[in-house]
Formats: structure tokens, C-alpha cells, sequence
């Protein structure tokens, strides 16, 4: 079966020092989307602006994406926008920012758009660039936003994650530069990195996976297991830093052509109901799917020559181990901790989850009450 693949935008600059391609970038008007104080404390947001102004450039910023970015925080992002009418666009920050940043850029080129449903249903998806270019860079080493067409944004009234995903809204430029990450503290570092492991994974087993997809993501799995615990333990530690942003890069070019499975089914459902970070819901619930869909033959096998690499024949223990050595819990029911709220609304959940979209490439699809078992296994462990 014939599968396109696109792999990332017009230009993608990684490695040391790489912020300095700002000076190549022609465009004069470039609004700027960040997400907390963090990127003016450490001083990124300041450097990014100088070597803007340093081009002759104008600069706007976005400030106050939050973790989880609502629809209500892209229409004030995309009024501004209208107000300042930019011809690039710049996502600084983890992939929070750069999925609002994306999904700002829409609306501020389709202003007709004024609600998240007209964004998720719109059928032809608008066209972008007639008004501006997306840059992202990435400070954290896990979502892959930069080389990605996806978006998830937060409903306003319900508080549940919708993802979205169309090629219109993969960035025009990348610039993943290891510098910017050192700030990252370890936690977040685990977090974000184990979000990267599961995109590599996921894609790894996706069943759209194909030849140059599994070139992707087979190193760059290898390369995350083998460095986060280092960029973890040392976040100063540069060599860690750069193989580890790269990993990730690679891991959401893999992911963004053949899509993922229900590791982030169940991750984005439950950040939806309880707003647990997602790249930690992502590592809790990751080695459970991994013995789920060992049932299938081809996955199993994938996992198996995967986990041959490191002289095992199990994955899913590899990836326990891993999360012991980041000092992640095993099951949900240590972060969430609100065992009869999440018992209630396990059915209402096994269904988001059944609908998600990631659902569709697993490579077992299942059913609304195998997701409930499923949830209950990543609550209470194995044995419940």
C-alpha cells in the first residue's frame, strides 16, 4: 500500500548553536508565543528577540499559555496577532506553546474560525501561509510539536483534550537547539523524555508503521533509553542534552506520518479528567500497553528485536526499569490519588478513549471494555 511521508518542514536546523539561523530568517514582523515567566528567567526569550532585532526585525509576545492551552487562550492569542499582523510566527517553549502557537496561527489566517468545534470539524482544512510562517522552537526534549501536524487543545466548558491533525500545520521552520533545553529541571526532563519514548514506540508498532518510519523511530527509541537517564541525572550534561532533543525530533518525524495508539488514547483522556502532566500519564501507562499488544505478532516482534539491543527479551521491563531510575510511579493511583472519582468515571472514560483518534493505529483497537480493564490496569497495577 502506497504511504507519503513528510518529513518536517521547509527547514530543520538541530544541533549546537543552531538558534543563530534566526539571522537567515527574512521575515520583519514575528510575533512571538511563550508560555510562563521561565523563558524570561532564563534569559531564551531575550536572545531569540536580540537576534531577531538584530535582523531588522519587529517583535511581539504572546505571554500565559498554560499547560493544558484552552480555545479561549488561542483567540486571544490569534486577536492579538490580528492586531499585529506578523508574517512569522515563532512557538518558544515546550509543546503546549507550540500547539497553541499553531492552532493561534489558524485563526489568525482564518478569523472566521471563533470555535474550537469549526476547528475540528473544518472539511477542506484552511489553507495557511497566505498570511504568515510558523517557526517553533522547542525548550523541552519530548512532544516533537516542531516536526509535527498535530495539535491538542483544551475544551473551554468541558476541560477535555481534542487532538487535531492536518499537514497544513506542520512548521515551516525548526530549530532544535540542545542550549536551550539545560534549563530544564529533572522531572520535567523525565517527563518530556518519556513522552518522546512512547512517540518512538507507538510509531514503532503503529500499524501504518512502514520502512522509513521504522528508521526513524528504532534509533531514536535506543537513543532515549540510553540517554534520559543521563540528561536526568546531569541537566548540564550537553552531550545528553543534544541526543536527547534530537531523539525526540526523530521520534515525531516517525510519528507525525504514521500516528500513534493508546498509550496517548488513555494519556490525553486522562490529562482531560484530571490534568496529570502528560508526558508522566504517557510513562505509567506505557509498559502496559506494551504486554497488551505483545498479542499481536508483529508488534512482539518488534519489541522483542528491540529489546534484544540491550541483551532482554522483555520490553515492557526495560521501559519499568527506566521509570524506577526517573523516580516515576508504577501505577496511576499514586499521582491521581482520587480512587472513587476515577472508579466513577471509568466508563465515561473507556469511551473518550475508544474515540480518540490515536485509537485507530494500535495495533489491537479496543473495545470500550477492554479500555475500562485497561484503565484499571494502569490504576491499580497488574493484579487487580
Amino acid at each position: 500500500m502506497m504511504r507519503p511521508m513528510k518529513l518536517a518542514g521547509s527547514e530543520l536546523m538541530f544541533g549546537r548553536g543552531c538558534l543563530e539561523y534566526i539571522h537567515k530568517i527574512p521575515e520583519k514582523r514575528v510575533f512571538i508565543v511563550i508560555g510562563g515567566s521561565s523563558m524570561e528567567k532564563n534569559g531564551i526569550l531575550a536572545k531569540v528577540e536580540t537576534l531577531f532585532h538584530d535582523n531588522g526585525a519587529e517583535t511581539a509576545v504572546f505571554r500565559g499559555v498554560e499547560p493544558d492551552p484552552s480555545f479561549k487562550t488561542v483567540l486571544k492569542g490569534a486577536a492579538e496577532m490580528l492586531k499585529f499582523e506578523p508574517d512569522l510566527i515563532v512557538g518558544l517553549g515546550g509543546g503546549s506553546v507550540m500547539d497553541a502557537g499553531k492552532a493561534m496561527w489558524v485563526c489568525y489566517e482564518h478569523p472566521e474560525i471563533q470555535t474550537l468545534d469549526q476547528l475540528l470539524t473544518a472539511n477542506p482544512f484552511p489553507k495557511l501561509r497566505q498570511k504568515a510562517r510558523y517557526l517553533c522552537i522547542p525548550t523541552t526534549a519530548g512532544t516533537a510539536s516542531e516536526v509535527s501536524r498535530s495539535v491538542v487543545i483544551t475544551d473551554d466548558e468541558k476541560g477535555l483534550k481534542h487532538g487535531l491533525g492536518n499537514m497544513e500545520m506542520m512548521p515551516d521552520i525548526a530549530i532544535d537547539d540542545p542550549e536551550v533545553t539545560v534549563f530544564l529541571p529533572p522531572h520535567i526532563t523525565a517527563e518530556t523524555g518519556m513522552d518522546a519514548l512512547t512517540h518512538a514506540l507507538e510509531a514503532l508498532v503503529s500499524n501504518r508503521a512502514n520502512y522509513l518510519s521504522d528508521i526513524l523511530a528504532v534509533p531514536a527509541a535506543l537513543d532515549i533509553i540510553r540517554t534520559l537517564p543521563i540528561a536526568y541525572a546531569n541537566g548540564k550534561d550537553m552531550d545528553a542534552r543534544e541526543m536527547m532533543l534530537n531523539a525526540s525530533m526523530t521520534a515525531g518525524l516517525a510519528f507525525t506520518n504514521v500516528s500513534l495508539g493508546i498509550v496517548h488514547s488513555l494519556a490525553q483522556t486522562i490529562g482531560g479528567y484530571f490534568h496529570i502532566s502528560h508526558g508522566l500519564a504517557d510513562a505509567i501507562i506505557l509498559p502496559y500497553i506494551i504486554r497488551y499488544n505483545a498479542a499481536v505478532p508483529y508488534a512482539d516482534k518488534k519489541y522483542h528485536d528491540l529489546a534484544a539491543k540491550f541483551g532482554k527479551t522483555d520490553l515492557s521491563e526495560i521501559v519499568d526499569d527506566l521509570n524506577r531510575r526517573l523516580h516515576i510511579p508504577s501505577t496511576l493511583r499514586e499521582p491521581l490519588q482520587e480512587e472513587a472519582r476515577f472508579e466513577s468515571l471509568i466508563p465515561e472514560m473507556a469511551v473518550t478513549a475508544k474515540n480518540d483518534g490515536c485509537t485507530k493505529t494500535n495495533p489491537i483497537i479496543p473495545d470500550v471494555n477492554e479500555f475500562a480493564e485497561l484503565l484499571k490496569r494502569c490504576y491499580y497495577g497488574e493484579e487487580k
